[in-house]
């Protein structure tokens, strides 16, 4: 709704009120149709896209509640505000309960219309905005369970979506708990080898003298301990996908025999004249300078380029904060359902705490901190004590670009805010508001409590006033 103008339909059966409400809605910079029954009410409605109603609780050809059933059976999130001219409590209670926004008795007040309006869009503008963000984490799932709709995570998932199809060798760097893995299932899930096996190991988990034999296999008695053959993950993986987790720590002699497993696509498991052949596609993924083991010779470069067919780079959180609420959303949706909590949001300070966190453990951090706030919460919300001591005691982070300047209340940084978005867009009170995500009544009115001026207003007055003076003293 933020990128059109919010449209009114009022029902009314007398003329003068619907020229009234058209012409001050209108000024307010809405959209209003107008319908002097019932039944001209619904024909609009129906294909309309209203955002709120206002409807006369006594129409010649229909009652008003009935009405108003009718348009929420239509648009159950229509914002409707009923008017009459004989008011009744059992009857505002009635509309009350049949969904309308608000009640106002005949005649209205201009002003206090035009305030019901301008909360009826609001909320109208937050319950679409709830519905938005929903449908975004139903479907976020397009490459795996990534959540994420900054510009950073945009630019890699296309990256995935071009090269996921091919067999090219993917290399994916990024710090620990941003989601190398997700990226990877994300990969072989929407390859050609989706239906065959996808095989992890992580080479820094594993002994490195045990790495080759997971690698390769073995035949029995080929080792101390060897007591039965043993099937490769080489040899697991064929025809479908290899992830080799934190391969910068693969030593080195084990680094050639992958290559050149990598090169002929076949080896001989350990203790076996038996040759495999196999067929996998290799994903490979680190956190590590992979550049700086490359100087320092920990990595050899002729398997860095083999394995470098495609870079992806997994940003952090830090830089993709705009991920963060989505992530929060995902994450408390998750863990309320498995521990069966009936923790429904998160208290605006914590909200606060986790948006300006550093985030050194990355998304991994963020699921951890929110489980265990679904874990420890004693009401419907997470609050501030609900959330690890390393998030409440860290110092700030603030976002790029943006400093809060200290010692300044919040209606003081709300006013430098409108300020500066006004000065940024030429005093364009339309563009202003859109920016701010705000109607534009609201602009007016916070322009009006912070007592803003408009420079430009001011300049064109006393523009005209010397043009009239200077007409006058020309005749």
């Amino acid at each position: 709704m933020p990128n059109r103008r919010p449209r009114v339909l009022a029902v009314d059966d007398e003329p003068a009120m619907t020229e009234l409400l058209s012409t001050l809605l209108g000024q307010a910079g809405d959209e209003v149709d107008t319908a002097s029954s019932g039944e001209a009410g619904r024909e609009l409605f129906a294909v309309g896209r209203h955002d709120v109603v206002i409807v006369d609780l006594m129409l010649p050809d229909a009652d008003g509640l009935e009405l108003l059933r009718q348009f929420k059976q239509i648009d159950p999130e229509v914002e409707v505000i009923v008017l009459t001219g004989h008011a009744t409590v059992p009857k505002a209670v009635e509309a009350m309960r049949a969904g309308a926004h608000s009640f106002m008795e005949k005649p209205v007040d201009p002003g206090a219309l035009l305030t019901w309006v301008e909360r009826a869009l609001e909320r109208r503008q937050l319950v679409g905005e709830n519905e938005a963000l929903k449908r975004q984490l139903e479907d976020r799932f397009q490459y795996g369970n990534i959540v994420g709709k900054s510009r950073k995570m945009h630019e890699v998932l296309e990256l995935v979506q071009s090269v996921a199809a091919s067999d090219a060798n993917v290399l994916i760097g990024g710090e620990n708990g941003t989601g190398k893995e997700l990226i990877a299932n994300a990969l072989h899930a929407n390859s050609k080898r989706a239906r065959r096996p996808f095989i992890k190991i992580n080479c820094a988990a594993i002994p490195k003298d045990l790495i080759e034999s997971e690698l390769f296999g073995y035949r029995k008695g080929a080792f101390t301990g060897a007591l039965t053959d043993r099937e490769g993950l080489f040899e697991m993986a064929e025809g479908g996908s290899l992830l080799l987790d934190e391969i910068a720590e693969m030593p080195t002699y084990l680094q050639t025999k992958l290559l050149r497993v990598l090169q002929e696509r076949e080896y001989r498991p350990i203790g076996s004249d038996r040759v495999v052949r196999v067929d996998f596609r290799l994903i490979c993924a680190t956190n590590a300078d992979i550049k700086l083991a490359l100087q320092e010779g920990r990595f050899r470069e002729d398997l860095y380029f083999r394995i470098n067919t495609i870079a992806l780079r997994v940003p952090p959180l830090r830089e993709r904060t705009e991920d963060i609420p989505l992530l929060c959303e995902h994450f408390l949706a998750k863990y309320r359902d498995r521990h069966e909590r009936n923790v429904k949001g998160i208290a605006p300070a914590a909200y606060h705490l986790l948006l300006r966190h550093p985030w050194p453990g990355n998304v991994r951090e963020l699921e951890n901190a929110i489980e265990r706030g679904v874990l420890v919460a004693k009401g419907s919300e997470i609050t501030v004590n609900d959330l690890p001591e390393s998030i409440r005691d860290a110092p700030a982070a603030p976002p790029e670009g943006f400093v809060v300047p200290p010692h300044r209340t919040l209606a003081e940084i709300e006013k430098m805010t409108i300020q500066q978005t006004l000065e940024r867009t030429g005093w364009n009170k339309q563009e202003a508001a859109q920016m701010l995500g705000l109607y534009r009544p609201t602009l007016y009115s916070k322009m009006k409590k912070y007592e803003i001026r408009d420079p430009t207003r001011q300049q064109r007055r006393a523009a005209n006033g010397r043009a009239e003076t200077y007409s006058r003293s020309g005749s």
